[in-house]
């Protein structure tokens, strides 16, 4: 790994990715890494290229299912502050890749700003949502979006201008580079009602997450097919509260799994498999994971 101990200062060997995702699962990653400016993590990537290392983002772990065996390669996180700044000026909203959603809309509606607020409770950083096109009933992240900010993988950066990004249902054409900062066009609103709103969806799906002891985690499990909720499809095909070894699906969301102390991936993976396979030969319904599994 010539190149790559240039930076061993930020450079960590063999870190357990229980610690870094939601679903406190998986061995360790061969290397994690949290770059401090831009220019570090173009450094970084060309290291990696000419090590012949794979590289992976981690965000904040929200939907990341890492084998029990670990996993090769560099894991990155944009947490440092040049990657999680969120800068207001006017309409226009500039959030680094790192910063976490919840922020950016809270902070958006403090603004007087509208448009992001049905995003609120929905977890991961502001680069994977932009990724995934975050969506729930009432709002698309992507349709908000004005400029993205990008590092492909040989470390070069660039800018895509609106007419260059496409956002599908939960989908989009950025998941071939690394978001680095997003610029969103929002519109005015009152404030002290964007907050109001905020609260009543924050309480509602508060409400459907489950109660977890030390040790335990939680993710969401698969897409809502369009016109369709997951949640309602999971239970309609028979597996609410259904369980694999530590693995168990929420009563009170069928569309998140839960996982105790004693739980492994292959777990989660068998559960998932199950699920899906079972939705597909009942129902009629295929169920595509959200989870990313490395």
């Amino acid at each position: 790994m010539a190149k790559l101990d240039a930076f061993s200062e930020i450079l960590q060997t063999n870190v357990p990715t229980a610690n870094l995702t939601w679903l406190r699962l998986g061995g360790p990653v061969e290397f994690l890494a949290r770059p401090r400016s831009e220019k570090e993590l173009s450094g970084l990537l060309k290291a990696c290229q000419f090590d012949g290392l794979d590289v992976r983002v981690i965000g904040d772990g929200s939907a990341i299912l890492v084998p029990d065996v670990g996993a090769p390669g560099l894991a990155i996180q944009l947490s440092e502050p040049a990657f999680t700044e969120i800068k207001i000026d006017g309409t226009s909203v500039v959030a680094g890749a790192g910063a976490k959603l919840g922020r950016l809309v809270t902070s958006t509606a403090s603004a007087g700003l509208s448009g992001l607020e049905g995003l609120i409770g929905v977890p991961g950083t502001v680069g994977g949502a932009v990724v995934a096109n975050a969506s729930t009933t009432d709002v698309s992240l992507g349709q908000w979006v004005e400029s993205v900010r990008v590092a492909t993988y040989d470390g070069k950066t660039s800018d895509l201008s609106q007419d260059e990004l496409v956002f599908g249902y939960r989908s989009s054409n950025l998941d071939v580079a690394i978001v680095l900062s997003v610029t969103f066009r929002l519109e005015p609103d009152d404030a002290e009602e964007l907050t109001k709103r905020l609260q009543k969806i924050w309480i509602v799906r508060e409400q459907s997450r489950p109660d977890l002891a030390e040790g335990e985690g939680f993710a969401r499990v698969f897409k809502n097919p369009r016109g369709q909720r997951a949640a309602e499809l999971v239970d309609e095909a028979g597996f609410r509260g259904a369980r694999i070894g530590g693995a168990t699906i929420c009563d009170a969301n069928p569309n998140l799994i839960q996982t105790s102390r004693e739980c492994s991936s292959d777990d989660v993976r068998r559960l998932i498999a199950l699920i899906q396979k079972q939705a597909r030969e009942r129902i009629g319904v295929e169920l595509e994971s959200e989870l990313t599994v490395w």
